[in-house]
């Protein structure tokens, strides 16, 4: 069974950074890829970036690029998303999730976690 639980959440004032994790089990079954989505309220789901299980390859939102940074370790089975300089905008529930991913993208979301809020002050 494919279990993933974020954490890392939290209030950060504009310009902050905050890096969320997602703690993996059971996943090596169960596609090629993780990755992260947002939802912010009142708006559609939105992708943030994935990364390849094999070989670590990331791709991250174009809107995101130079402030959001996705990683592996491992060693812990967790998935980490790095978010700099962020902005009210930024506010949502972040998710991970476990799926096949196509170039930059998860075409087919198997897995989500519960989420995690971010919520930036200005």
């Amino acid at each position: 069974q494919v279990e993933l639980v974020e954490s890392g959440g939290g209030t950060v004032q504009a310009g902050g950074s905050l890096r969320v994790s997602c703690a993996t089990s059971g996943y090596s079954y169960s596609g090629n890829c993780l990755g992260w989505f947002r939802q912010a309220p009142g708006k559609e789901r939105e992708g943030v970036g994935v990364i390849y299980t094999a070989g670590g390859t990331t791709y991250v939102a174009d809107s995101l690029k130079g402030r959001f940074t996705i990683s592996q370790d491992n060693a812990k089975y967790t998935l980490y998303l790095q978010m700099n300089s962020l902005a009210p905008e930024d506010t949502a529930l972040y998710y991970c999730a476990a799926g096949f991913c196509a170039s930059d993208q998860m075409v087919d979301p198997r897995h989500w976690g519960q989420g995690t809020q971010v919520t930036v002050s200005s």
